[in-house]
């Protein structure tokens, strides 16, 4: 009979650690959960702040005429060189101290490197970075290459100072990045020069 009093009380007890660990395990849950809504908002806000200090707008979002003159399109942020904006060729610049051109939407660049233009850093899975990973952009700002193997990022890109951020600026720049709205946009291939 002690026996299965025993057995009686073990198995009581289990049940009641087993209710009383479910309850403390939801409560650790919704606090971390807590935490990382927390920290994740807190990166993101980290990333944008760096975004738009490192003035990756100025490149990245196209220019449009406004009241003031030439501006950021803030309705196509960060959305790279506008797709249906076919650039003609440069024009030849005379010999002299004269290195580089820049189109009217601030996206496209002539120099000694060919065309460049401004990627797009939303997060359209097509034509953005929507399919990246963070390490995939670290691995690019690190590299200086397209999805971190890559061809080279072309100038005006400053890839040398930009490698400089930390991998934990360059996650939370990642992490704002994907939280923007996506749009699609198919930025043209650079051209080689002539």
């Amino acid at each position: 009979m002690k026996t299965a009093a025993k057995i009686l009380l073990s198995s009581t007890v289990l049940v009641a650690l087993t209710l009383l660990s479910g309850c403390n395990t939801s409560s650790a849950q919704e606090t971390a959960v807590t935490v990382a809504t927390t920290d994740t908002a807190s990166q993101i806000e980290r990333g944008r702040y760096l975004v738009h200090a490192g003035l990756c707008i100025d490149c990245h979002t196209p220019f449009a005429m406004g009241p003031n003159g030439p501006a950021p399109d803030m309705e196509r942020l960060l959305s790279g060189h506008p797709a249906e904006l076919q650039m003609p060729p440069p024009p030849e610049l005379p010999p002299g101290p004269w290195l580089v051109l820049m189109g009217a939407t601030n996206t496209a660049f002539a120099g000694p490197w060919g065309v460049s233009f401004s990627a797009n850093l939303t997060p359209d899975a097509e034509t953005g970075l929507g399919s990246w990973t963070p390490q995939m952009f670290i691995d690019t700002i690190r590299n200086g290459r397209h999805m971190g193997k890559g061809r080279p990022i072309l100038p005006p890109m400053p890839a040398p100072l930009v490698a400089n951020y930390t991998d934990e600026d360059l996650t939370a720049m990642f992490a704002y990045l994907q939280s923007i709205r996506p749009i699609a946009n198919r930025v043209p291939d650079p051209v080689a020069p002539q």
